[in-house]
C-alpha cells in the first residue's frame, strides 16, 4: 500500500475523523471555556485547570478554590470526552455532594440541565453519555467502577490509605488521569508520601495563602495570631507539621530505618 493510499484510508476512517474533529473542537473551546462556565480563574488556577500530564498533586491553602477549579476540570473532561467517567473521592458523602453541586452549576452554565445517572445518588449524566460520580469516604463502598478517565481525590490528606489503594486500580485499564488535592494534615498518609517522595511523573503545585489574591494580609495576620505558628503554617502555608505530641520528627525516624538489618525475632 502506498503512502498516498494509507493517508486516504486514515482520512476516510469515520471514527478517526470524528475523534480528530472532537479534539480540534476541544482545543478551540479551551480558550473561552472559563468564560462560558462563569469561572474567573486566577493565573495559578488557570495553570492547574489546563495542566497537562496524568498525575497532579495540589498542596494548597484553605479557601483558595481547589474544589472549584477541579470541578471545572471535571466538567471540561465530561463535556469534551463523550462517554467518559470522572470519579470524585472525598472523605465524606457530604463533601462529595458539595463538589458535584459545584460541577452542576458549571453544567447549567453550558446550557445543560443536570440530571443523575440513575445508578448513583451523587452523579451527573451529560447528554453525550459522560458521567461525573461522587463517592463517599468509605473503602467498602467505592469498589466496582472501571475505565475511569479522570479521578479526583479531594481533601486527600483526610482520605485513608485504604481508600486510596482501593480506588487507584480503577485507572489500570483506561490509564486515566489522577489528581490529588488537599491542605496538609501532618507527615502521614499517601498525600504526604506523594508530595515528599513522588517521582517525576507527578506535577506538584503548591499554593500558599500569600499567593491567593482573594485572601488579605489583614486576615492572615489575625489568623496567625489566633492559631499560632504551627496550625497557621499547616492551614495557610502548605506546611506538613508533625503531631505536637510526637517525641521524634517523622522524617528523622524514617531516615533511621534500615532494611538491611534483620530482626532478632520472626
Amino acid at each position: 500500500m502506498t503512502m498516498k493510499h494509507q493517508k486516504f484510508m486514515l482520512m476516510d476512517d469515520p471514527a478517526l475523523t470524528m475523534r480528530r474533529m472532537l479534539e480540534q473542537k476541544a482545543a478551540e473551546d479551551d480558550s473561552d471555556f472559563e468564560t462560558r462556565i462563569g469561572f474567573p480563574a486566577d493565573p495559578i488556577q488557570r495553570d492547574v485547570l489546563w495542566s497537562g500530564g496524568q498525575r497532579l498533586i495540589l498542596n494548597c491553602t484553605r479557601q483558595w478554590g481547589k474544589s472549584t477549579v477541579t470541578a471545572a476540570k471535571a466538567v471540561h473532561r465530561a463535556y469534551f470526552s463523550a462517554g467518559s467517567l470522572t470519579l470524585v473521592i472525598s472523605p465524606s458523602e457530604r463533601q462529595s455532594g458539595e463538589f458535584v453541586r459545584k460541577a452542576e452549576d458549571f453544567v447549567r452554565a453550558l446550557g445543560i440541565r443536570p440530571r443523575g445517572d440513575g445508578l448513583n445518588d451523587i452523579s451527573i449524566l451529560l447528554p453525550n453519555g459522560s458521567r461525573i460520580v461522587g463517592l463517599p469516604g468509605e473503602e467498602k463502598t467505592v469498589r466496582g467502577f472501571s475505565a475511569v478517565s479522570l479521578m479526583l481525590i479531594d481533601e486527600a490528606s483526610r482520605v485513608s490509605d485504604e481508600q486510596y489503594h482501593a480506588v487507584t486500580p480503577m485507572l489500570a485499564v483506561s490509564d486515566g488521569d489522577l489528581w490529588v488535592m488537599s491542605t496538609p494534615l501532618g507527615k502521614r498518609g499517601f498525600f504526604y508520601d506523594i508530595w515528599a517522595k513522588g517521582g517525576a511523573e507527578w506535577k506538584k503545585v503548591q499554593v500558599q495563602a500569600t499567593d491567593c489574591p482573594r485572601i488579605s494580609e489583614k486576615f492572615l495576620r489575625r489568623a496567625r495570631e489566633a492559631m499560632g505558628e504551627s496550625i497557621f503554617g499547616q492551614e495557610y502555608m502548605c506546611e506538613f507539621v508533625d503531631v505536637e505530641s510526637a517525641l521524634f520528627d517523622r522524617d528523622v525516624l524514617m531516615e533511621a530505618v534500615r532494611r538491611d538489618v534483620k530482626p532478632l525475632w520472626g
